[in-house]
């Protein structure tokens, strides 16, 4: 970034440096100007000095042209060209003598006016995006109005005959008023554009200095003198020139981006500066004309003035007829756009199987899809506007409406929350339940939440599928308990020599055999286990725990199974107690530190931890195996699910594991998840809730006294 920047700050600490110099050349000018040396020499330093500036300008758009290309190139070329025009008229007024008859129109003069023109064209082609022909337009003949309101002023208040037999001819009314237009569209322009903020800023204030000069300059030719150079008039073009040199060298301290995205700003503060002139002109030639009248020339140029302001209006109101009607355009083929798409979501909403409805913040139903309707039972006209909590959500055991703050509705809208496969039950109009899965997201408008959206889906065969398959697996599972439990007495008695001594082969079979019974009764035990937390057979018992006491009792029991694999175990930072069941605890954290020794290579290490955090306890198991793929870090905690296929026949067990662990964790009020380290290997993570770091002590029994027997 300061790579970027140090050259921009050396092209303004260089400009700065201009600055000064040209600051210290102009008022030696001016010392000049009004010192006792003689006229001549007076004059030449002053017309030598402006061919010398416009030379400098000149060839110091030369950078500017090599750098630039397309339109801004073309305006920088006419820009050189109109500089080394001015410079030609000011050696032609130094080597040739002025006119000698009154309105006589000189080389030089022509040669000006000719730079002014350049230099106009210039400023009309400056924008590197196109500009509209009536944008262009009306910046022309707001220059227009502005200088030719000055010279109406000029001539019915101070110099009444600077319209009438003219000494300096046609040059002395144009020049002035060309230098008017270009100031006029160099401050336009430096108020729209971005780029070249400050070299417009400083070419608008060199052509109001040439202005000044040129106003200056016709002032004195009305009032019947002779105009020579070399007096203080001089200092507005000096100081225009000078301007113009530290123009071309200004850096482009703006955005760097061309200007083709800009959008044209509101031209009402033009509009009231011209306006404003205009009037006081017009105002002023009126009183004068009811007191003495004015010469013709004057109301020629009043007509003039007042026909460029009606053609600026006339621009203006063609403009913003067209932008009308290219308006209107693109909000009818906006609204056609959007006709199409409400018309394909609206057919994508109707198609669809699941249901789909829509609430605004209050919960009240906006829209309704067909097949929410026919599965709530009801008609979309009377759903729409129905409070969907009150009317067709689940109630609680005893029948009564559930808490509308704990709804997924609510949440949404609220917190902005998103609820996937979110278990509920709908009542439909008959009264049945209806079991369903919703999903539920909230519409939002500019971050405010507006409403929510809910898709439900029925989930009656598929619990009812699950149901059957419980069933089924249960009764499977308790089925093989029974065989099970008389394969591995039998094998434990004839391993135990109860038929006699074996031979060595013999005895390797039975031990792959009971090795095989007692993986199927774990298998057993495992989905007997999962099938109790899942049907809420299962019941936890929470109470206060050290988070120290499970994570040491979890590594004592692994530890056999650590050496065997040959990795080492290591406790991190354990702190804080939780409330759970200790014992189903401990199983979780056994579950996680057997996956992880299990896909850890030998030689490699198991770190156990457990920090407070908030409200909960997190235990990790951190491990240097090979990693989980991302796309199964949720997955690992499904049924039987593995990491890769061949894993069950490698590693060993069922993928049952961390499924167990899941739903232990999730019924104590935690969480479980996994990530992957960022060198090698995978934690697991699962929460509990925290407890104080002290048991709460027992309360003490009251005794009560106990009255004595009677009689005693």
């Amino acid at each position: 970034m300061e790579g970027l920047l140090d050259p921009r700050r050396r092209a303004v600490r260089r400009l700065r440096l201009m600055a000064l110099l040209v600051a210290v050349v102009l008022a030696v000018l001016v010392v000049v100007l009004v010192s006792d040396l003689p006229h001549r020499v007076r004059q030449t330093v002053t017309l030598t000095t402006l061919a010398g500036s416009g030379v400098v300008a000149a060839f110091g758009f030369r950078r500017r042209i090599l750098s630039s290309t397309g339109r801004r190139r073309r305006s920088y070329l006419l820009f050189a060209g109109a500089c080394l025009l001015a410079t030609t008229s000011n050696l032609l007024q130094l080597v040739l003598p002025r006119a000698s008859a009154p309105g006589q129109v000189m080389p030089g003069d022509v040669v000006l006016t000719l730079a002014l023109a350049v230099g106009v064209a210039g400023m009309v082609q400056f924008p590197s995006s196109p500009r509209r022909t009536t944008d262009l337009g009306r910046m022309v003949l707001d220059g227009i109005v502005i200088g030719g309101s000055i010279l109406l002023v000029a001539d019915v208040t101070l110099f009444p005959d600077l319209l009438v037999d003219n000494p300096g001819g046609w040059p002395l009314l144009v020049v002035p008023v060309t230098d008017v237009v270009l100031a006029t569209l160099a401050t336009l322009l430096y108020v729209r554009s971005r780029r070249d903020h400050l070299m417009l800023g400083l070419l608008a204030g060199s052509f109001y200095c040439f202005a000044a000069s040129d106003f200056g300059f016709a002032f004195v030719a009305a009032s019947g003198r002779q105009f020579t150079y070399g007096s203080v008039v001089d200092a507005g073009w000096l100081t225009g020139y000078l301007l113009l040199v530290l123009a071309i060298w200004a850096p482009s301290v703006g955005a760097t981006e061309p200007d083709a995205g800009l959008t044209e700003k509101s031209p009402v503060l033009g509009t009231a500066v011209m306006f404003t002139l205009f009037l006081v002109a017009l105002g002023i030639t009126l009183a004068t004309f009811s007191r003495d009248g004015v010469s013709p020339p004057a109301v020629a140029l009043l007509m003039l003035v007042v026909l460029a302001v009606l053609a600026r209006q006339s621009l203006l109101g063609l403009d913003n007829d067209r932008l009308r009607r290219r308006l209107e355009e693109r909000v009818a083929e906006r609204t056609r756009s959007l006709h199409r798409i409400t018309a394909r979501t609206d057919l994508m909403v109707e198609s669809v199987g699941e249901g789909i409805y829509g609430v605004d913040p209050d919960g009240l139903v906006t829209f309704v899809n067909p097949a929410a309707a026919q599965a709530l039972g009801y008609a979309a006209a009377d759903l729409t506007g129905c409070d969907a909590h009150a009317t067709f959500h689940a109630r609680g055991p005893d029948g009564r409406q559930l808490p509308k703050d704990h709804c997924y509705i609510t949440e949404a809208v609220r917190e902005g929350l998103v609820s996937t496969a979110e278990d509920d039950s709908y009542v439909r109009s008959d009264g049945r339940l209806l079991p369903v899965e919703v999903t539920t997201t909230p519409l939002t408008e500019e971050d405010t939440v507006v409403g929510a959206v809910v898709i439900f889906r029925d989930v009656t065969q598929r619990r009812e599928v699950e149901r059957l398959k419980s069933e089924f697996v249960s009764m499977v599972s308790h089925e093989l308990r029974t065989p099970l439990t008389a394969i591995q007495g039998s094998l434990g008695l004839i391993s135990g020599g109860a038929l006699g001594p074996l031979p060595a082969p013999a005895a390797r079979m039975l031990e792959i055999a009971s090795i095989s019974a007692h993986r199927l009764n774990r298998l057993v035990d495992d989905i007997l286990d999962i099938e109790r937390i899942e049907s809420g057979v299962l019941v936890l018992q929470p109470g206060w725990q050290d988070a120290r006491a499970v994570v040491d009792g979890a590594v004592e029991q692994m530890q056999v199974l650590a050496v065997e694999a040959g990795v080492d175990m290591r406790v991190g930072r354990v702190e804080g107690a939780v409330h759970a069941d200790p014992d189903r605890a401990l199983q979780t954290l056994i579950n996680l530190i057997g996956n992880a020794l299990k896909f850890s290579y030998p030689g490699g290490l198991v770190e156990i931890s457990a920090l407070p955090v908030d409200d909960v306890v997190e235990f990790t198991v951190t491990d240097e195996g090979r990693g989980i793929p991302g796309d199964r870090l949720e997955r690992i905690f499904n049924r039987f699910e593995q990491v890769d296929s061949s894993d069950a026949r490698e590693k060993g067990g069922f993928g049952l594991g961390l499924a167990i662990s899941r739903s232990l964790v999730e019924r104590s009020g935690g969480r479980i998840w996994a990530s992957n380290n960022p060198e090698r290997g995978a934690t697991l993570h699962f929460t509990l809730p925290r407890a104080a770091d002290e048991p709460l002590p027992a309360p003490t029994p009251t005794t009560v006294p106990v009255p004595a027997p009677a009689g005693a």
